[in-house]
């Protein structure tokens, strides 16, 4: 099974990642509202594919378990040899049990932020990848992941049903 524990430093990464994209937002963006959909966006992807494949022996999977070990370490250095504090583990996620249907989901929307990344030049890719890495670091904290794999997981899963039961 990939490594399915983040430890704090790895949380407090994801949430510096926002703290930073919004302190950008607000003075070099001008806060403007439309600047903040890719970020959100690609965040909202993270949480649900982390939350959805994380312990899945898939390409997904595989990746959001790279974006984990890497927020782990990175956060595990920040913290400890930055700051001198500690970096114990917070949180041993359990995925989210998704239907068929929501996986077809999943997919779709790995298709999408795939296809965002490559051919639409006014959405940054930075602001996609921070917002996807700042998901995947805060889907296995036990806060985050009790709030947002019920309404994320339920959502993939009535669209799912949705898409499924028109091409069924």
């Amino acid at each position: 099974m990939p490594y399915t524990v983040i430890n704090l430093g790895g949380v407090a990464l994801g949430v510096g990642l926002i703290l930073m994209f919004l302190i950008r937002w607000w003075f070099k963006e001008k806060h403007q509202w439309t600047a903040l959909v890719p970020f959100v966006l690609a965040h909202l992807y993270g949480l649900i594919a982390a939350l959805a494949t994380f312990t899945a022996w898939s390409l997904l999977g595989l990746v959001t378990w790279v974006a984990i070990w890497a927020a782990n370490v990175g956060g595990y250095v920040g913290l400890v040899w930055g700051v001198g504090g500690n970096a114990p583990v917070v949180a041993h996620g359990t995925p989210v049990v998704l239907t068929d249907g929501g996986f077809v989901i999943v997919f779709l929307l790995t298709l999408v932020v795939a296809a965002l990344w490559k051919w639409a030049p006014r959405v940054p890719n930075w602001k996609l990848a921070m917002g996807v890495f700042s998901g995947v670091c805060l889907a296995l904290s036990g806060s985050v992941a009790g709030v947002a794999a019920v309404p994320l997981g339920s959502a993939v899963n009535m669209l799912g049903v949705g898409f499924t039961g028109t091409f069924t």
